[in-house]
């Protein structure tokens, strides 16, 4: 009556120890590591190893294990205090090439890596690190795009010979603004309005109140929106891109509300590290490559006037004019895609009126020359003295990502070719739309969490997981005797599954997820209660202990379930309007409560299966 299957009991055996497998990384920790990647096309190498190698041993430094790997170069270190001293030692030995970065490395054996068990990620309370939120002044995203939308009006007015006496963004008695276009003649009137409306359908325009050659174009409220959204999604690129300077493992960049964006670096306790970097200002130039001269006398040291040496991405040089014909401010965007003719990877690009027309100009008159797109950043690094105190310098990095061929005019759109693959394509789209920021940013808020008290965090999470635990099985064990210490064996798996679960999400453990799983713990037992007394009042009716069983489980089944759901839709109500630590508890409650489910009625019954023989004992421990 009470028997599953066979396949039945091998399937779940199999989703237990698959669980168990997949949780058990989590055991090990994990090791506190130097992350280095090049830059600028450098290759981290075995010459780069042996750098690093000879840099530590130098300064009487012991590395546990220095591998390379798809990310690089992973060094592991027995402690943070070698850790964050072996940074500024590879610092100084490989120079600004090469990005050195902390790092949490698995500790667990390669074989459980190559099954693809990894351990869980820790938050910002658990491991330590800074947590920034930032303000983006969409505001004056909008007053950008008014400005552009004031020099492309003026452009367009110009082409169609229409005379103008002004074009311009002018304030607004509510506070907000408008761009305002006065013509000289009363006749052009209609004619601009429809021009207008035609090419620049998000402004609603009219004619001003007393002055009938004066039209008003006001933004419409879904393009304002969007100017707001594409503000911010763009400032979340940029700094996602300028996180990636720190090297962090699991960085959190989100978006909170309809203008905030929260940044969360574990691992990083250098407040104002993290501000240089995320602070960095970066701009594209476009310039036209210097086919006149010679490059080798260039590099030899004579550099014609009107002309510069630059460095290309490859670890080369090129000579380009020194005049830049675009800028990045007049790219509105950039996407990664495939040439139709050649299936090569390409970047398409699209201009502003103004750069438009700049570039149609400029590419007219030059087609079959080489144009560059430089890349410029300016960065302020913390370098460590010898005497301990440490100093800024300012940095500022300029380099040729590509410089193909012109091959026709180009103007509002065009195409960048010369990309060795998708992936670089897709680089430099992301630089070309997120090289600078598209508005302001303000920090409006800023904590520290130090790594001991993460450590203390964990230690107390353990502490409160492994006592619920107990008192829990003591409890079942007391109360219900043999079913009880099935229930517990249940609990047990319940608590893997959840680990493991998290760590094939390769989700994130935080102090509130730890509080998620300590309530997990606690409801889970509510499942088999339910049950063991449902099978109690059965055996009380004069029932036999078989049909006892096979009665608790099936009648009680349907409340258990009933209790999960409605509990469930409210973890994933938290989740998804909440944010944090509320997010972090709605996780660990959510995935906890699917755990519950199975563990409580499908592995428990399977258990007391394996008992049938005395299944009459186990029921009438259960009655007493």
């Amino acid at each position: 009556m009470n028997r599953y299957p066979w396949w039945v009991n091998l399937l779940l055996a199999a989703v237990l120890v698959l669980g168990a497998l997949f949780a058990l990384p989590n055991v090990y920790g994990t090791d506190p590591a130097l992350q280095i990647s090049g830059q600028r096309g450098r290759v981290v190498d075995a010459d780069a190893q042996r750098e690093v190698s000879d840099a530590l041993q130098a300064a009487g430094l012991q590395a546990r294990a220095i591998a390379i790997t798809d990310e690089g170069l992973t060094v592991r270190f027995a402690d943070t205090d070698q850790q964050l001293e072996a940074q500024d030692v590879v610092r100084a030995r490989l120079g600004s090439d090469y990005t050195v970065a902390l790092n949490l490395v698995p500790a667990a054996p390669p074989w459980l890596g190559a099954l693809g068990a990894q351990p869980m990620f820790l938050g910002l309370d658990l491991r330590g690190g800074v947590h920034f939120l930032l303000e983006v002044d969409t505001a004056a995203a909008v007053r950008a795009a008014e400005d552009r939308l004031v020099d492309d009006l003026r452009q367009l007015l110009r082409e169609q010979r229409l005379r103008y006496e002004w074009a311009r963004r002018v304030a607004e008695p509510d506070g907000s603004s408008a761009v305002e276009v006065r013509l000289r003649a009363d006749t052009d009137v209609a004619q601009a309005q429809q021009l207008i409306e035609r090419t620049h359908p998000e402004l609603v325009v009219e004619t001003a109140s007393g002055d009938a050659q004066r039209l008003i174009g006001r933004l419409g409220d879904a393009y304002l929106r969007e100017v707001r959204r594409l503000a911010l999604q763009q400032n979340m690129t940029t700094l996602r891109n300028r996180v990636n300077e720190l090297g962090v493992a699991e960085p959190v960049v989100q978006q909170q509300g309809d203008s905030r964006i929260i940044v969360q670096l574990p691992g990083v306790q250098d407040t104002a590290r993290a501000k240089e970097v995320l602070g960095a200002t970066a701009t594209l130039e476009f310039k036209l490559v210097d086919e006149e001269h010679d490059l080798g006398s260039a590099v030899a040291g004579r550099v014609p006037p009107g002309s510069r040496l630059y460095p290309t991405r490859d670890g080369g040089q090129i000579l380009l004019k020194d005049r830049a014909i675009l800028t990045g401010e007049y790219i509105t965007d950039a996407a990664s895609g495939f040439d139709q003719q050649s299936a090569g990877a390409v970047v398409h690009v699209s201009l502003d009126g103004r750069g438009a027309g700049i570039f149609e100009r400029v590419t007219g008159d030059n087609i079959g020359r080489r144009l560059a797109v430089v890349f410029i950043e300016n960065k302020t690094d913390t370098v460590r003295q010898p005497d301990g105190t440490l100093e800024r310098r300012n940095r500022r990095t300029e380099e040729v990502i590509t410089a193909p061929v012109i091959q026709d005019r180009l103007g509002r759109r065009f195409q960048i070719t010369g990309m060795d693959n998708a992936r670089e394509a897709r680089d430099l789209a992301l630089l070309l739309r997120a090289g600078s920021l598209a508005a302001p940013l303000a920090i409006v808020e800023e904590r520290t969490v130090g790594p001991s008290l993460g450590r203390e965090n964990i230690e107390k999470g353990e502490r409160a997981v492994l006592m619920a635990l107990l008192l829990v099985v003591l409890f079942m064990a007391v109360r219900y005797r043999t079913l009880g210490m099935m229930a517990n064996v249940a609990l047990a798996g319940n608590l893997v599954l959840i680990v493991a679960i998290m760590s094939l999400l390769q989700a994130t453990l935080t102090l509130p997820g730890i509080a998620g799983i300590v309530l997990t713990l606690g409801m889970a037992v509510d499942a088999n209660v339910l049950i063991n007394e449902r099978i109690r009042e059965e055996l009380r009716n004069g029932n036999s202990p078989q049909a006892s069983i096979a009665a608790g489980y099936d009648r009680a089944f349907g409340t258990i379930l009933d209790a999960n759901v409605t509990t469930l839709v409210a973890g994933l109500l938290l989740f998804i309007f909440g944010s944090g630590p509320v997010k972090g508890f709605a996780v660990t409650l959510s995935i906890g409560i699917v755990t519950t489910v199975f563990t409580a009625v499908f592995v428990s019954r399977a258990l007391v299966n394996l008992i049938q023989p005395r299944g009459r004992r186990a029921a009438s421990a259960a009655r007493s």
